[in-house]
């Protein structure tokens, strides 16, 4: 069963959203931070062509955005917004419209794209990055056997999850809730 990477960050955000999208597909109404984000990175898209490769520590490279990835060893796929391929390297980045930093379901994406390249190409993956879009800032992300390890648990406890169809927890964080597009659908916590 192939999952997607956006399911990583989502069950460490939490877990009933990816429960929701594979074991009940419900209608689920867009937040405002979904549609914004989606403006906001296109944009982003525009400005990003013109920028030197200095925000990332790089000396040059070749974007690509937008671009489909899979791997059948991790039955994993996504989307990356962009990816920078320099000197025999690939650099996955996330575009992000959140403030307050970088977080671990951030951190948790970031490495399932390194998965799949990992797989893809046959070369370590060791550094993405997320760009934080309110700031124009870039953060490395440090892929390292630790993060790729978690990944790989979290893509069980997913894999799991949806085989026995079994309603996870809900976040303990509940000011997460306030704005989740399936946050109708927790009756227990509402």
């Amino acid at each position: 069963m192939f999952l997607r990477v956006s399911d990583l960050k989502q069950y460490v955000y939490c877990p009933r959203v990816v429960y929701y999208q594979y074991i009940l597909p419900v209608d689920r109404k867009p937040t405002f931070k979904m549609d914004h984000g989606k403006v906001s990175e296109e944009e982003l898209k525009r400005l990003e062509k013109r920028r030197k490769f200095k925000k990332y520590g790089l000396e040059g490279g070749v974007r690509h955005f937008g671009k489909w990835i899979s791997s059948g060893k991790w039955q994993l796929n996504g989307k990356i917004d962009l990816l920078i391929e320099a000197d025999g390297q690939y650099f996955p980045v996330d575009f992000k419209m959140t403030q307050g930093g970088v977080r671990e379901n951030h951190r948790m994406q970031v490495a399932g794209y390194s998965l799949i390249l990992e797989d893809m190409y046959d070369v370590p993956v060791e550094k993405g990055f997320i760009f934080l879009i309110p700031e124009e800032d870039v953060v490395p992300v440090i892929i390292d056997n630790r993060l790729k390890e978690r990944c790989e648990e979290m893509l069980s406890k997913i894999r799991k999850m949806v085989e026995e169809e079994q309603i996870p927890e809900a976040t303990p964080a509940r000011n997460r809730c306030t704005d989740c597009e399936y946050r109708n659908y927790c009756r227990d916590i509402w």
